[in-house]
């Protein structure tokens, strides 16, 4: 479980097959506060630790990602030099700044526009039209890992666009700061969204 609330931006050294895709991750995350088998955000997908630098060394965590995980997740997202929004997994007692997160793609996006307004960007995604239930005004998203408030919403004859307002903080802190348009990005809708349209869909068969 996560919140949405970055607090590493690390790159892929290396990626190479053994089974599946390993990656290896730098981070600024003291390898000896991490456990191998810890569940770690990369980008908005929940990957274990299967392996670590060793204390004192340059920092950096190692990944098994799945042939389904990569089907499902953002084009080109696992290649070396790649930037990955890191998130620790929640624990209690932690603060929740932003929304329960769960760490699973819902889809993949279209970052459509990104312009600057005012010291922040105004970011616009396409969504496909199975997401588009779930995307509404003033509700939450993550978007590569990172909690948003969507700020509007227009729906398309192709889907749904949303728009985001990404203040300097986010972006410093984020991989929002090269966030182009033409990008693909992992999209989670609400959990809580995600109940309401189930029930929705059930009233009435009962």
């Amino acid at each position: 479980m996560f919140t949405g609330i970055v607090t590493d931006i690390g790159t892929i050294e290396a990626a190479g097959t053994q089974g599946d895709l390993r990656v290896k991750v730098s981070t600024a995350y003291d390898s000896a506060t991490i456990d191998l088998g810890a569940s770690i955000a990369c980008s908005g997908v929940c990957l274990t630790v299967v392996d670590k630098s060793a204390p004192g060394a340059p920092g950096w965590v190692a990944f098994d990602v799945s042939g389904e995980t990569v089907s499902r997740t953002a084009s080109a997202m696992w290649t070396q030099g790649r930037r990955l929004n890191l998130e620790r997994a929640l624990r209690l007692g932690d603060e929740l700044g932003g929304h329960i997160v769960t760490g699973h793609v819902d889809g993949i996006g279209t970052v459509k526009l990104v312009e600057e307004i005012g010291g922040s960007h105004h970011i616009v995604i396409a969504a496909s039209k199975d997401m588009a239930p779930y995307i509404a005004p003033k509700g939450s998203i993550t978007v590569d890992g990172v909690s948003l408030t969507v700020n509007a919403v227009d729906d398309t004859p192709d889907g749904v666009e949303f728009h985001l307002n990404i203040i300097p903080h986010t972006a410093e802190v984020t991989t929002f700061n090269t966030i182009a348009a033409g990008q693909a990005v992992n999209l989670e809708i609400d959990v809580l969204a995600r109940y309401l349209q189930r029930m929705e869909s059930l009233r009435g068969k009962a």
